[in-house]
């Protein structure tokens, strides 16, 4: 993917993950702003709140040389107009014929939108007069980050006229507009506090953020994803946020760009359901949302991993494969890349086929839904590929040679070492050749095309891949990574995994059963010790008290005679002739 690096973008700065503190804005009113922005209002039936929204823009202080407004009008009854109070450059056109919706209207708009940077501003909301120019102060700092306004929620149950938003917003008084409501977007704030601001929020959870009724973008970096997904009428925020992180974007919540919301959102005033409605669409296409996808032995649209195994001997490629389908996570797709154009139909031997095992491949998997027989220029290169068509990414690519088998836990096992550190890449060294090492790879789609982004010319990705996320190596063995059976397919019926689980806990039973038994044979021999030194020491307690009572005796009677002999010899020194 490349990107416009106007504005003095020589060489792109590198955040690491999500650490955006490495870059400094300046203070609002400092600066010499350069990029040109469009800001994009889809509307439908909002006439009153779109005047105050463009009231509010024209008192901006973001150069109005540098500021174009393009309305989009989303089918309103009566057609949306134009108040006497909007901004120089702004135009009012309707939404493209064919569809309908927020998704539609916006995409409609970054159509029409001739700035470096596309800000996209909901028709209910009044923004304060620094917020374009708190935006785009970031989007001079790097061509990569989506920037996202800080909402204050009102009633409006009585709204000011224009030229009262207008003096407001031109004098900084904006505050004193609206009372103030006690609702917030509090799931997202706290996310955004409990993560310094944003900037060490994993990448999974970065994403959720994004709330497009204040949301800046480098029209360069949304241009080259497609767009927005305009097959969507709600939740079209959540699903472009996952696709902006896959392209590599960097997340600024900027509390300094205010805005009044006009009303409550749909969100609070009925979230049951509107999640209800959302869930199934935001499940098939955002492959982070894993709570949504507990539904055993289901697919969905965009897979949690995409895994590349190129062609190869028959059963090396089949042991791999299968393997991968039996994954305990089941939401994996696989893509053999092979030269399947070259498959002819003529007449050849069946038997001595040049291509028979390529021909196995593919009738072995032909007709597999959760495996693509593609192309060998489908084999992923450093730098994924991003088409103008909508091409979603899923969050990780393995990439893996025929003939090496993950257990069954593997691929789920390395997953979560990946998101634990919120690494860019693991490489299992599987064996070492006369050729080099034999690797297996992890990769994290967002990280690779992170490192895309801010490579230099003639740069190794690997290199800036490891500066910006993290690449680390292990021991494929150490993750159950081996060698394939040396028969395979099996000759005989593979074991269900319920049987096998089940011979297994029976195995276990039954070396507890044994335990058992050894422990209660000892816990007897113990109670049988313990009850032959109790009978010993009762009778060494009798035999203790006898020979006590003997020693009693005794010492009476030697007393007795030591006394009778003193009373002798007293009497004979007193009475010497007695």
């Amino acid at each position: 993917m490349t990107l416009d690096r106007r504005a003095g973008h020589t060489s792109v700065p590198r955040i690491r993950r999500q650490d955006f503190g490495v870059l400094t804005p300046p203070r609002l009113g400092d600066g010499e702003p350069t990029l040109t922005v469009t800001v994009v209002i889809p509307a439908h039936d909002r006439q009153e709140t779109l005047d105050l929204t463009l009231a509010a823009l024209s008192a901006q202080s973001y150069p109005a040389d540098l500021t174009d407004i393009v309305v989009v009008d989303d089918g309103s009854t009566p057609p949306l107009r134009l108040p006497e109070l909007v901004p120089p450059r702004t135009r009012l056109i309707p939404a493209r014929p064919g569809g309908w919706g927020r998704a539609w209207a916006v995409q409609t708009g970054l159509d029409a939108a001739t700035g470096d940077v596309v800000l996209v501003l909901d028709a209910d909301m009044v923004p304060h007069r620094e917020h374009v120019e708190a935006q785009l102060r970031w989007h001079h700092l790097a061509p990569y980050l989506v920037v996202l306004g800080w909402i204050d929620f009102t009633p409006a149950e009585r709204l000011p006229t224009p030229e009262q938003v207008r003096a407001s917003v031109r004098a900084g008084t904006e505050e004193s507009l609206f009372p103030l409501s006690p609702h917030r977007h509090d799931w997202a704030e706290q996310i955004i506090h409990e993560h310094d601001g944003l900037r060490t929020a994993p990448s999974s959870l970065a994403t959720r953020i994004h709330v497009g009724a204040t949301a800046s973008y480098p029209a360069a970096l949304l241009r080259s994803i497609g767009g927005l997904d305009t097959s969507l009428v709600l939740a079209e925020d959540t699903e472009l946020g996952y696709r902006l992180t896959q392209a590599g974007a960097v997340f600024v919540p900027d509390p300094e760009a205010r805005a009044w919301h006009l009303g409550l959102p749909t969100a609070m005033r009925d979230f049951a359901t509107l999640k209800r409605h959302n869930d199934p669409y935001v499940a098939d296409r955002v492959p982070y949302r894993r709570h949504l996808r507990t539904d055993p032995g289901r697919q969905w649209l965009v897979p949690y991993v995409d895994a590349y195994v190129p062609a190869g001997a028959y059963e090396d490629v089949r042991a791999t494969v299968d393997a991968l389908l039996a994954s305990s996570l089941p939401d994996i797709r696989v893509t053999i890349t092979g030269p399947w154009a070259s498959l002819g139909s003529g007449r050849r031997s069946p038997l001595r086929d040049a291509d028979l095992d390529l021909r196995l491949v593919h009738a072995t998997f032909e007709h597999d839904p959760r495996v693509r027989l593609a192309g060998e220029s489908a084999w992923p290169g450093a730098e994924p590929a991003a088409g103008a068509a909508l091409d979603v990414m899923p969050p990780f690519r393995l990439l893996i040679p025929p003939g090496w088998v993950p257990a069954r836990d593997s691929v789920e096992r390395l997953v979560g070492h990946l998101e634990a550190h919120d690494s860019g890449a693991v490489c299992l060294a599987l064996d070492e050749t006369g050729e080099g090492v034999l690797v297996a790879r992890l990769e994290r789609v967002s990280a690779l095309a992170r490192a895309a982004l801010v490579a230099e010319p003639g740069e190794r990705l690997d290199d800036v891949l490891d500066e910006v996320f993290g690449l680390e190596w292990l021991d494929g063995a150490s993750w159950d990574v081996t060698r394939r059976p040396l028969v395979y397919p099996p000759r005989r019926r593979p074991v269900p995994e319920a049987e096998r689980l089940a011979v297994r806990r029976e195995k276990e039973l039954a070396q507890l059963r044994d335990r058992t038994a050894a422990l209660r044979a000892e816990l007897a021999r113990l109670r049988k010790e313990v009850g032959k030194r109790e009978r010993d020491a009762a009778r060494w307690r009798d035999k203790a008290e006898t020979w006590r009572r003997e020693a009693v005796r005794l010492s009476r009677t030697q007393d007795r005679t030591v006394l009778r002999k003193a009373v002798r010899r007293i009497r004979s020194l007193a009475f010497p002739d007695a």
